[in-house]
């Protein structure tokens, strides 16, 4: 068995997982606590099969496994992992007929998603396929994935520090001063953690970019998730417009995903957030 068929191996029986337990427990989220899990483990299966010898991939399989690290804490402290659904799913089942649902939830939220587990991952089999030593085009990558690292976790712990604090003020029968952030990394773009979580994948495809000394097919998985992220955030967004009408003000001047300088306001402005 070569690597890309011990990837797809473990790639189906997790998908093979995430489905069944999605029609036992009524869940949908199952891929969703795996997201941070199975690419850590594939770009290891890409190293082990170079016999843990070829240093660039050694260097992939570390910023990937930090990457996992942070994310999986993150996603552990938001109660991820005791069984509670994301809210997006809720919403598209009360949209959609029960049969139509599951056929979403087999092909998209399971297999699709799965699959793009695998193609953000697929960079480091251009690696193992192109070994060429270390150099300074290395060096720049990883540390341009540190600091998107570094950018997603102060990002992430911006939102934390602010639900805290707004569910604070909700249980003492306090009305929250902003509904939604629009501070700190959110005042430069809607979504900073979200750019700043693909940003790192592009990264690890800049590494198969190098290897290969050419643009590799395997950088189709940075371009997928980059779309999916786009789609997220529209739907994402629709139901934030929809919970507070005062977001409509932010959007309009603050970038969706790029940190960008936020356009002047035109009329006063509301507290808000995400």
């Amino acid at each position: 068995m070569n690597a890309l068929a011990a990837v797809a191996a473990v790639a189906i029986i997790v998908s093979a997982f995430c489905w069944v337990a999605s029609l036992v427990t009524k869940d949908t989220s199952w891929v969703d606590r795996l997201w941070s899990i199975a690419p850590v483990a594939y770009v290891w299966v890409f190293a082990g099969f170079a016999g843990f010898t070829d240093v660039r991939l050694i260097v992939m399989a570390v910023l990937v496994t930090l990457w996992g690290a942070r994310l999986t804490f993150n996603f552990a402290r938001k109660g991820g992992y005791s069984g509670v659904e994301d809210y997006r799913w809720a919403v598209l089942r009360a949209r959609m007929s029960p049969p139509v649902f599951q056929v979403f939830n087999l092909f998209f939220i399971v297999i699709y998603q799965n699959l793009m587990l695998v193609l953000i991952t697929l960079p480091a089999f251009t690696v193992l396929e192109n070994p060429r030593t270390l150099g300074v085009p290395d060096a720049v990558v990883a540390i341009l994935f540190l600091l998107f690292l570094w950018g997603e976790t102060v990002a992430d712990q911006q939102q934390w520090n602010f639900h805290r604090m707004k569910a604070a003020a909700v249980s003492r029968g306090e009305q929250p001063a902003q509904r939604f952030l629009t501070t700190g990394l959110f005042r430069f773009s809607r979504h900073p953690n979200f750019f700043f979580e693909q940003a790192q994948w592009w990264m690890i495809a800049a590494f198969g970019i190098i290897a290969a000394g050419t643009i590799p097919w395997t950088v189709i998985g940075a371009v997928l998730l980059t779309l999916l992220f786009i789609g997220s955030t529209i739907f994402t967004e629709s139901i934030t417009r929809s919970k507070y009408p005062e977001y409509s003000d932010y959007r309009s001047r603050t970038s969706m995903i790029i940190p960008w300088f936020p356009r002047r306001e035109t009329r006063a402005e509301v507290p808000a957030d995400g």
